[in-house]
């Protein structure tokens, strides 16, 4: 699921809306899920797991970026008619690529080492690993997400946008994400509870 989301994530943020009066990258939506993704297999599985499916982010990031490159290598013959696209596309991805590797890595190390921090610092507090998981949850999100606005939009968009186009994308984009970190939680105690009854159904 991380590759198909990595994947679709990159294409998406190539593409500027304006939705509910704010200006936003499309694939804001599609890389806030990265983030429930992770805290699910932080949740169920453990921070080596979670980890994993970081990094397979970052690899199959890379593996497009490989890809497209080496397409715009290839010299099109007189019928072809979607190189000129292909190339209007992808011939700006090398930076865009750099901006989620740093962003991406970033934040979602950030949100996994975070995630498992407010877990320990809980379970010592109350005695218990299953309480305030919605604490960790929306913190280690919402922290992270942050992190990942303020890098990604610099990086990708600076010189492209002037600085109230570049505020604005900030703006909406963490909005989006504050909205989908608050929807993503109720899915992570469902996780949760999924994953409990069908270990006692194997056991």
């Amino acid at each position: 699921m991380t590759a198909v989301v990595a994947i679709l994530a990159n294409i998406e943020v190539l593409i500027i809306i304006d939705a509910f009066g704010l200006r936003q990258t499309l694939g804001n939506v599609m890389f806030a899920s990265t983030y429930l993704i992770t805290d699910i297999l932080s949740e169920n599985e453990g921070k080596k797991s979670a980890s994993l499916s970081v990094w397979i982010g970052v690899f199959v990031s890379a593996l497009m970026f490989l890809f497209t490159q080496y397409w715009l290598l290839f010299k099109p013959c007189e019928a072809d008619w979607v190189s000129r696209h292909i190339k209007a596309i992808f011939s700006t991805t090398p930076r865009l690529i750099l901006a989620s590797f740093v962003g991406y890595i970033i934040s979602q190390c950030l949100d996994v080492w975070l995630y498992h921090y407010l877990w320990e610092f809980t379970t010592k507090k109350t005695g218990s690993k299953q309480r305030f998981l919605w604490l960790r949850n929306n913190l280690s999100t919402l922290i992270s997400q942050l992190v990942n606005t303020v890098v990604f939009t610099i990086v990708a968009f600076l010189g492209w946008y002037d600085n109230k186009t570049l505020i604005s994308i900030m703006m909406s984009s963490y909005i989006v994400f504050i909205f989908t970190s608050l929807l993503d939680t109720p899915v992570v105690y469902l996780s949760r509870l999924i994953n409990k009854k069908s270990k006692i159904f194997i056991n």
